[in-house]
């Protein structure tokens, strides 16, 4: 069957999607769901279990408070109220926890670390997926069940203040609301003053049972100065007080109603070292939980630790204590102690209406429920429980009926660890069967497109997929017998449900066809391939087909990091892989060079150095060499013979030096900043200098890091382009001290000049005026199809005009890690890439290593926590999206925008110098 290449290319890239679709469907498995659609309306609540009497309890129980106040505190650290800076900055809030009337918790946040999954977390009680990260940019609204659907339909007034993706997830359930954005990272001041102006007035009236308050300071503080930072401290020292002032007044509505109220501290996630969130360490998922109440009063000597708890818990315990049925799709157990001075049959009710809704979550989620431990321990609870319930009716006040009840509470909390703890793992159990179906058609994809690239660069291409032969024929009804037996082997005997599986038989046996077609024409191309290669080593003769050993690195390295991230630990520690790969690459490109210098090309003694740099030539150099055979051949198969005996003196000993510099340099980047999931927690040379002792050494070392960017770039941009290019430098050093994270040698005192608006806008004028001039002499270039020079000055000017927004963007101890891209790719231009005039592809993906290995160099993982949001509000005065996101990409992947950059610049001018010297001759 004949394809044009075109049609076949489309056809590659649907069946690459269907693929990836199968492992991403396998990968991020559906969220546990009730299979109720009543939103609003809930089914009558489970009556107390039956042993041969009737019970008069068989509706909800009544509220346990009459006003409950959220104050979540937006990356609340566990460590930050009960370690050594919560004893310091928040005192009262450590008398509560160590003497006071509270419950005190260490809740655990399942990744994904982001406000709004932690908000539908806390209020639904259930697990959100990788996708919400997606949504976090623009909330939707809620449609599962959840506790403020539940208070609104009973009535309840809820009322809101603070970050405004409370109002996206539920839209009309408040009656008073003022929402603050949550993405401007650079106030962390206003933002809470808008939330605290509202307080003492709320706090009188009584139009209201619940109210929610999201302070967004703390974490702004985060984003943009650290947990180490002086600020934070400040920060707590306010939250403390607030909390005194609500907790107060609280106690004093209290005289007037029957029921306490109660007051939860909490936070929605925690903070990286480095001041971000969204993965799963320690410190982003542990935050901290305190439920403090007159209900709760302690007994002398009456020790109270902090609880390792589940985030989800809160959902169930909010809507016990409001007096409100459990959220439908909540994995969440209720908070004990909570309910731990009731009485024993209202502590045994509450238990048995968790029980039954996780055990009815269970049985629409797992099919085999009736095998798991959990389900088997809720149905005997539920049996002695009404066995407790016939005693009890009797009035029997034994103490058998106490010894009975303790065991029932005892086996209905193990009930529902284990119910809770089955329906989390639902969620993450990944669908092995669909991600190897995915994987197999995507490889299979992907091999046939690299087999094929050979006959499918032309347009006119025309390719053979022999599916039709008998050969091809009996290998494809083979595979297609094979693999629909294990489809029907696995489908039959797997316990829990499968998304492949569900398929109907007609869409499994058609995706079976297709991966049995593709092996056959894998198989059919690889076969073509081979002949052809065996007919062309004959054809060649003696000629040179051997690879080189730089070319084999490259090939083996590219290859070897595709394979590494099929493993998780790989990908987690992705930084390793690439420092691995250029470090080789800098000890290959030295032995090339070596023996380039003093053996030659082909083998041969070439030369010897003297300590004068002098160079005795075993042969006489090349006295008639093409003049332009030191430009870059683009897209030549094979690199012609090489000599450095053109070199002398100390560009020589620069050129067998350069690679040696190169791996210091590499060396010296990977102490500024650990990353990854193994090393984040080390402290590196940032993490010195960004304390508050050595700020005179962060301002001298970015001083000598401007002055050296402008060294490195201004040597080919235009006189105009150099002066703008040292005056926005000099704001960019301006802007940091104007925000306070270096210092002016005339600057009295640690006071701010400003909050750096004006000196950031400055430098994004010089930054958008040489992209203009950049871009002006681009499209000239299209016109002027003789002046060679001015494309690749064009190119300069916008690689200039880049570098310029990234040492703006960049923190103050990461502008040396600009400071050795710029030199690297000096080096490497200069030193090895035009002497020993290698082929473009080989720049290209030395461009691209680098490129990656400067991504983590600069402190970036593959976790969202080493984000720096903050960068995308550099000189914002407000929240304007489009910007702050670019900002932000921007800032994040500079590393692989500017080596890509410089490989067009360096492209362009070896194209450009080739095409000069043609024209001329």
């Amino acid at each position: 069957m004949r394809l044009g290449s075109g049609a076949f290319a489309a056809t590659c890239v649907v069946i690459e999607v269907l693929g990836v679709a199968l492992f991403l469907r396998g990968f991020f498995p559906a969220p546990v769901r009730s299979s109720s659609r009543a939103q609003h309306r809930a089914g009558p609540p489970a009556p107390e279990p039956l042993a041969g009497a009737s019970s008069n309890w068989t509706k909800l129980p009544p509220p346990l408070f009459s006003k409950v106040v959220i104050m979540l505190i937006d990356a609340l650290r566990d460590d930050f109220v009960f370690g050594s800076k919560g004893v310091k900055f928040m005192p009262y809030t450590t008398y509560l926890v160590e003497k006071g009337a509270s419950h005190s918790f260490v809740a655990e946040a399942k990744p994904p670390t982001v406000t709004m999954p932690r908000i539908k977390a806390l209020m639904t009680g259930s697990l959100p997926g990788f996708v919400d990260i997606i949504r976090n940019l623009n909330s939707p609204a809620v449609l599962e069940d959840n506790v403020l659907t539940q208070a609104k339909a009973a009535g309840k007034r809820i009322i809101l203040y603070g970050d405004e993706t409370w109002v996206k997830l539920f839209p009309e359930h408040f009656v008073e609301y003022d929402g603050t954005t949550s993405f401007f990272v650079s106030d962390y001041t206003e933002v809470d003053d808008n939330v605290t102006r509202h307080l003492d007035s709320v706090l009188q009236r009584g139009d209201w049972e619940v109210l929610i308050l999201h302070y967004l300071g703390l974490d702004h503080i985060g984003h943009t100065s650290g947990p180490s930072s002086p600020l934070v401290g400040r920060k707590l020292s306010e939250m403390d007080s607030i909390l005194m002032k609500t907790h107060a007044a609280l106690l004093a509505q209290e005289r007037g109603t029957h029921l306490p109220n109660l007051l939860v501290l909490c936070g929605d996630h925690g903070m990286s070292e480095t001041g971000g969130h969204g993965a799963s360490s320690m410190e982003e998922v542990n935050t901290a939980l305190i439920l403090i109440s007159s209900a709760f009063e302690r007994k002398p000597g009456d020790v109270r630790h902090p609880v390792h708890v589940q985030q989800t818990d809160l959902a169930a315990t909010l809507a016990i204590g409001l007096g409100l049925p459990i959220p439908k799709h909540s994995v969440g157990s209720l908070l004990f102690p909570v309910v731990q001075g009731k009485a024993m049959r209202e502590q045994l009710r509450f238990l048995h209406l968790n029980t039954v809704q996780l055990s009815k979550l269970l049985q629409e989620n797992v099919p085999s429920y009736k095998k798991e431990p959990g389900f088997e321990q809720f149905k005997m609870s539920e049996k002695l429980h009404g066995n407790w319930i016939r005693l009890y009716l009797e009035e029997n006040n034994s103490e058998v009926l106490f010894n009975l009840g303790t065991k029932v509470r005892r086996q209905y909390l193990d009930a529902l660890r284990t119910l809770s703890l089955t329906l989390s793992r639902q969620v993450a159990q990944y669908n092995i069967y669909s991600m190897v179906v995915g994987t197999v058609v995507v490889l299979e994809v992907l091999a046939l497109l690299l087999l094929s690239v050979p006959r499918a660069l032309s347009s006119r291409a025309q390719l053979d997929v022999p599916l039709w032969s008998p050969v091809s024929s009996l290998l494809f009804y083979l595979m297609l017998l094979v693999l629909l037996a294990v489809h029907v082997t696995v489908c039959t005997s797997a316990e829990n449900s499968c998304y492949f599986c569900s398929l109907s038989w007609l869409a499994a046996g058609g995706v079976m066809t297709l991966i049995s077609a593709l092996l056959c024409a894998v198989v059919s191309a690889l076969t073509e391939m081979s002949v052809d290669a065996k007919r062309l080593r004959t054809n060649l003769g003696h000629s040179k087909s051997r690879w080189s050993e730089l070319e084999l690195l490259i090939l083996l390295g590219t290859l070897g990091h595709a394979a590494s991230l099929g493993a998780s630990s790989f990908v987690e520690e992705e930084h390793q892989t690439w420092y691995f790969l250029v470090s080789t690459l800098c000890l290959a490109l030295c032995h090339e060079v070596y023996r380039t210098c003093f053996l030659g090309a082909d083998g041969e003694p070439q030369c010897c150095l003297h300590a004068d740099g002098r160079c005795d030539s075993a042969e006489p150099a090349l006295q008639d060499r093409n003049p332009g055979c030191d430009v870059l051949e683009l897209g030549q198969a094979h690199k012609s013979p090489v000599s450095l005996d053109a070199l002398r003196g100390r560009d020589r000993w620069l050129v067998l030096a350069s690679p040696w510099l190169t791996l210091a340099c590499c060396r010296l980047l990977r102490t500024l900043n650990q990353t990854g999931v193994q090393g984040a927690h080390r402290p590196g040379l940032g993490h010195w200098l960004t304390s508050s002792d050595h700020k005179a050494a962060l301002s001298v070392l970015a001083a000598l890091s401007l002055s050296v960017i402008l060294a490195l770039v201004q040597r080919r941009c235009s006189p105009a382009s150099k002066v703008a290019m040292a005056l926005g430098l000099l704001g960019v050093y301006c802007y940091r001290a104007a925000i306070g994270n270096v210092l002016f040698p005339w600057q009295q005192g640690n006071k701010d000049i400003s909050k750096g608006i004006i000196e950031a806008r400055f430098v994004y004028v010089f930054v958008l005026g040489i992209l203009f001039t950049g871009t002006k002499d681009l499209l000239k270039s299209q016109v002027t199809a003789a002046d060679f020079t001015l494309k690749t000055g064009g190119l300069w000017e916008i690689h200039s005009g880049l570098v310029l927004l990234a040492a703006l963007l960049s923190r103050p101890h990461n502008l040396p890690v600009l400071v050795f891209s710029l030199l690297i790719q000096a080096v490497m231009t200069k030193f090895i890439w035009k002497p020993l005039r290698h082929e473009a592809a080989e720049v290209t993906v030395m461009h691209y290593w680098f490129g990656q290995a400067f991504f983590y160099f600069q402190g970036n993982s593959n976790s969202m926590a080493t984000v720096d949001v903050s960068a995308g509000f550099v000189g914002l005065d407000t929240y304007m999206a489009v910007p702050a996101a670019l900002l932000t990409v921007f800032a994040t992947y500079m590393g692989p925008v500017l080596w890509a950059s410089h490989l067009l610049t360096f492209l362009s001018s070896e194209t450009s110098r080739k095409d000069s010297w043609m024209w001329t001759s």
